[in-house]
Formats: structure tokens, C-alpha cells, sequence
């Protein structure tokens, strides 16, 4: 995969994700208050742009180990 798709499909994927981890934990931590939106969003603004750069570096080991796990398995 070229780099430009692999960067639109990491930042996509964990926008995402984070957007829904972030307020569960959240949730769970804090139960719904009156600042509520304003930590998740704190907690969304910090955890995507990690969670985005991780998943464009490790996407391509992730990648390779998938493969060998299924020519293991058969697929």
C-alpha cells in the first residue's frame, strides 16, 4: 500500500476508534457531568493523533504478520 492511502486509512481507522474508546472510558470514568463533552474531547485530542501515527508505523508488520497467520490457517 503507498504511503498516502496508508496515512488516510490509519487516520480514518483511529479517528474511529479513539472516537469511541475515548467515551466510553471516559463515561466510565467520570459517569456524565456537566464537563463531560469537554474531558472527552480533551481525551479524543490527545489519543488520535497517537493512536493515528502508531497505526501508520506498525500497519505494515501488521500486514505481513496477517498474511503468515493465514497461509498457516489455510487462507
Amino acid at each position: 500500500m503507498q504511503w498516502p492511502a496508508r496515512l488516510i486509512l490509519a487516520a480514518i481507522m483511529t479517528a474511529m476508534m479513539v472516537f469511541m474508546v475515548t467515551l466510553v472510558v471516559t463515561y466510565i470514568n467520570l459517569g456524565w457531568r456537566a464537563d463531560f463533552v469537554a474531558q472527552w474531547a480533551k481525551a479524543y485530542i490527545i489519543s488520535w493523533p497517537i493512536a493515528a501515527t502508531t497505526a501508520f508505523l506498525v500497519m505494515p508488520m501488521a500486514r505481513r504478520a496477517t498474511d503468515r497467520i493465514m497461509s498457516g490457517i489455510g487462507g
